[in-house]
Order: C-alpha cells, then structure tokens, then sequence
C-alpha cells in the first residue's frame, strides 16, 4: 500500500515540475532563434514562431504540451529541426544509462570492499589506506580527475582514446573519472555502516556461539551495515544519469547530458522540459526502488 501511495503522489508532483520548468524556461532571456547562424528575417521568425505554436499565450502553449504529453510525444526540438524530443533521447539515454551504469558498477565494487577492510581492520594499515583514498577520492571531482586522467593515460601513455564514444575502450576514461569520485562516499558509508554494525548485541551473541569473525561480520553483520550504502544508492544513480554532463562534455559523449546543457544554452523550450521530466522520473523509481531493498535488507523497516 505504501509504495502504491509513492506512486500515486508521484503524478502530481511530476506535473508541478513539468509546470515549472516550462514556465521557467521561457522566462529566462533569450529565445530558440536568436542563436541562428544567419539572423532570420522577421517574417521568417514569425514563421518558425506559428510553426511551433510559440506565438500564442503561454498557458495554451501548455495545455497544448500536456495533450501531447499524455500520448507519450514530447514534442519536436526546436534546435535539432528535424528530430523530435522523443528520438533525442532514444538516441542518447542508451549512453548515459551505459555510462551511468558502469561507473556505478566501479564505484561499489570498489567503494565496499575497500569501507569494509577499514572497519574490519579498524587502527591498522588498511584502516589507514582505506580512510586516505575515500578523503582523496571524495576531494578530487569528477572534472578535475577527468582531464588528469586524459593528460596521463592518454596523451603522455597513449594507452586509451581521450574522447567520443566509439568502442569499449572509450568508457574507460570517463568510467574511472566518474566512478571513482563516488567510490569514495560509498567507503566512507560502508565504514561507519559495518562499525556501527560491529558494535551490536546480536554480533556479540554470535561471536559468543563459536562462529568463526569472517562468518558472523560477512553473512550477519554485512547485510544491516550495506543498508546506507543502499539508501544512498538512489541519489547516487540519479547524481550519475543528471551529474555526469561534466564527463560527458570532457569527453565529448553524446548523452542526455550533453543536449540537457546544449538544450538551455539555445533555450530549446522542448528538449530542456522533456529531459528534465525523464530525470525526475528517473530519480522517483530510483527513491521507490531503494525504499523496497531496505525493507528487503532490514526486517525491522515497515512502511505505513
């Protein structure tokens, strides 16, 4: 019942942000034409301003956008003349879905094991290994490890391609640049989650049985410490698809954030409010799905 209400209440807070947004962005200075390469003439603009509907009131505009909307057409792109809305991001949500996804991959297989070792091993080296690399990784965003990495890999080493998305060794730069920097939270999560967890009656309990440290910490005491990493992991993902147009500029990427900065940058009315809608959705299934594994994760959590 309560995730039906999650869902339920999501539909009216998707429509105040598409609202929002497609007031906002008309307001902001500028217009979809002013970025032409040759001026157009003031008859043509008029044209191009019918041909979108542009020159009626605002609030027919988006009671025009909201029919279309509830046929799944996000309208056409007012820069991209001749793709709509709906192809744009059929052409680049596969991409930031990909990178997005591989780097989050990369931040938990690392991030875990390495928060793990340091509670586990708390005061010894690892302890202090561990702690260094989540404050550097933490302290060293993405787009400034990016053009490090490109320096030092790519044009010193000549060991991997510095930009586009053509083949698997094209992930690998942008992939560490973003996973890495998140790598870090998540240790620093998995640390003090598996000290806390450490540091319980039923760990105690299970250590005074006979059962050997590895077992009691791995198979009774992981599953409770992983629960922040978990909550964390919704925000994570959507930090991923919304927060790597950095990446994705740095090395020239066609994802959905790329056309998100080129959207605003040309006040592409259509195509800014499309991709904004996509992420908030994204970030709402996200939030829902991280709420059911920490039920699945932790018995004691009940949603009213």
């Amino acid at each position: 019942m309560y995730f039906l209400k999650r869902i339920i209440f999501a539909l009216p807070l998707l429509l105040a942000i598409s609202f929002l947004t497609f007031f906002l962005v008309r307001v902001a200075p500028g217009g979809p034409f002013d970025r032409e390469r040759k001026p157009a003439s003031p008859e043509i603009e008029r044209q191009l301003q019918a041909k979108y509907h542009l020159d009626e009131p605002v609030w027919k505009q988006y009671l025009r956008f909201l029919g279309d909307l509830s046929h799944g057409d996000l309208g056409p792109s007012l820069k991209y003349r001749n793709h709509s809305v709906n192809d744009i991001i059929g052409q680049a949500l596969p991409v930031s879905l990909t990178l997005g996804g591989l780097a989050f991959g990369l931040a938990l297989g690392v991030g875990i094991p390495i928060g793990y070792q340091s509670a586990v091993r708390r005061g010894r080296w690892q302890d202090y290994a561990g702690s260094l690399f989540a404050i550097l990784m933490v302290c060293i965003p993405p787009f400034v490890l990016g053009p490090f990495l490109i320096l030092l890999l790519g044009i010193k080493c000549h060991l991997l391609p510095v930009a586009l998305w053509e083949s698997p060794a094209h992930t690998v730069l942008p992939v560490i640049a973003l996973g890495l920097y998140y790598s870090g939270r998540i240790a620093r999560l998995m640390r003090e989650g598996m000290l806390g967890v450490m540091q319980a009656e039923f760990i105690t309990t299970a250590r005074a049985k006979g059962l050997d440290e590895h077992t009691v910490l791995l198979r009774h005491g992981f599953r409770l410490a992983v629960i922040p990493v978990v909550s964390y992991c919704g925000p994570l993902l959507a930090d991923l698809l919304t927060g790597s147009f950095v990446i994705e500029s740095i090395f020239q990427i066609p994802g959905l954030g790329t056309f998100l900065v080129n959207g605003s940058l040309n006040r592409d009315y259509t195509l800014v409010v499309g991709l904004v809608l996509l992420y908030a959705v994204l970030l709402i299934a996200l939030n829902l799905l991280v709420d059911f594994a920490c039920a699945l994760l932790d018995r004691r959590v009940r949603y009213a």
